[in-house]
């Protein structure tokens, strides 16, 4: 449909001409996401001034153009209400967009607080699994050490059981050692022990003397005042008592084994000559008929006199203990019989010690080079034996001069013996 609007003037040129402002106006509207175009009545405009008269002139039915522009008009409404409708909507969607962009960002706060704690947490969770960790490793390491060290503590009890074994297995025999019963008998306390016969060397220093009495007493009175002047003739001395201390063995643990190279040969001839006799076992036990070998060292033990040989070869002192007893020829037409035994070799593993004091002896310091060494020492001993000197009976005194060397001997005091039941 289309309807003018004429503008007249009393210039009739002016008429028919379209107005610059004559224009086909769309409208578009957003609803639901779509764009719905509204075309406008075309109208034209003729210019007029306002001092002129005007009057609409229409090429149609005049009611029927107006009813024509209502429904426009209402139409138009229609579409204003849908543009406000999709502006409440827009700013609805606005405010509730915004609302959860910071719902959003809220969450995304929170979630990443809740990320840092995690990660804090992991981290303090990680590094008390390394601590642990470490902890369990350094416990490993500790029960490899205690692992090995058992297992070498395993190692030397196998040795040693090895050792036991082979000495249980290892005759019995020991060398010959003529014994008799004289009618004493002992504790049963006793029966696991031995004794060892004390033999002390003590180095005297110049200028002393050592005095024993045969009572203890005397040898207490004589420390008890210890100073004492010695009346010498023409002079006097002044010596000092002082008690004799050393250090003794307390107790002894030793570990045997048994040497595979040396042999014990006891039950020896008692007349014939000790250096005859070597030569004859060495030559003996040389020859390979008599299951020997070649001899590397032989030896005699004085206190035994029991003979060591010793051999190069490590295989020989076992064949020759197998049989204990052996023949050998001292003279043309003369044997001997020989026990022949494992050669033990012993090491101390324990030993404690004790201060002992020898309480019949008596120390004196201080002793001048006056005169010559036996006058001395007989005056020493007269001067002890007074009672008025509160002196005793002396059992021995050895005296050791200024520069001079002296070993004492100090053995077990058999004047006391122990009464056995």
């Amino acid at each position: 449909m289309q309807f003018k609007v004429v503008f007249q003037k009393n210039r009739p040129w002016d008429l028919g001409k379209e107005s610059e402002t004559q224009q086909n106006t769309k409208i578009h509207t957003n609803i639901f996401g779509s764009w719905t175009p509204v075309v406008f009545p075309q109208t034209r405009l003729f210019r007029m001034s306002s001092e002129e008269d005007f009057s609409l002139v229409s090429e149609d039915d005049p009611s029927f153009t107006l009813k024509s522009i209502q429904k426009d008009i209402e139409k138009l409404k229609e579409v204003h209400d849908d543009l406000v409708k999709d502006c409440k909507f827009l700013h609805e969607a606005k405010n509730s967009n915004i609302k959860f962009t910071q719902e959003f960002r809220q969450r995304v706060d929170i979630t990443k607080r809740r990320l840092e704690d995690e990660n804090m947490s992991q981290t303090k969770a990680l590094k008390k699994e390394e601590e642990r960790l470490s902890e369990l490793q350094k416990e490993e390491k500790k029960l490899s050490m205690e692992f090995m060290k058992i297992q070498q503590e395993l190692q030397t009890m196998h040795e040693t059981h090895q050792s036991l074994k082979q000495q249980t297995e290892v005759s019995t025999a020991v060398p010959e050692k003529k014994v008799v019963f004289n009618g004493e008998t002992a504790q049963e306390a006793d029966a696991l022990s031995f004794d060892v016969k004390p033999h002390v060397v003590y180095p005297m220093e110049g200028g002393t003397a050592f005095i024993t009495f045969e009572e203890e007493d005397v040898a207490e009175k004589i420390l008890a005042l210890k100073e004492h002047v010695v009346h010498l003739g023409e002079c006097s001395i002044t010596v000092r008592a002082e008690p004799v201390q050393f250090l003794v063995p307390a107790s002894v643990e030793m570990d045997t084994q048994v040497c595979p190279q040396r042999i014990l040969i006891s039950n020896l001839p008692k007349k014939e000559n000790m250096d005859r006799i070597l030569d004859k076992l060495e030559i003996h036990f040389s020859k390979s008929r008599y299951r020997g070998g070649e001899v590397d060292e032989i030896d005699i033990l004085e206190d035994s006199g029991n003979v060591v040989i010793k051999f190069i070869d490590s295989n020989i002192a076992k064949s020759l203990t197998d049989n204990q007893m052996h023949e050998i020829e001292l003279d043309k037409g003369k044997r001997h019989k020989v026990k022949v035994t494992p050669f033990l070799n012993g090491e101390i593993t324990l030993l404690k010690t004790c201060n002992t004091t020898c309480h019949k002896t008596v120390l004196l310091t201080g002793i001048p080079d006056v005169m010559e060494k036996d006058n001395l020492q007989d005056l020493l001993e007269i001067h002890f034996q007074k009672s008025a000197n509160s002196g005793g009976e002396v059992d021995a005194i050895v005296y050791n001069p200024v520069g001079g060397r002296t070993l004492a001997v100090f053995e077990e005091d058999m004047s006391k013996p122990e009464q056995n039941q």
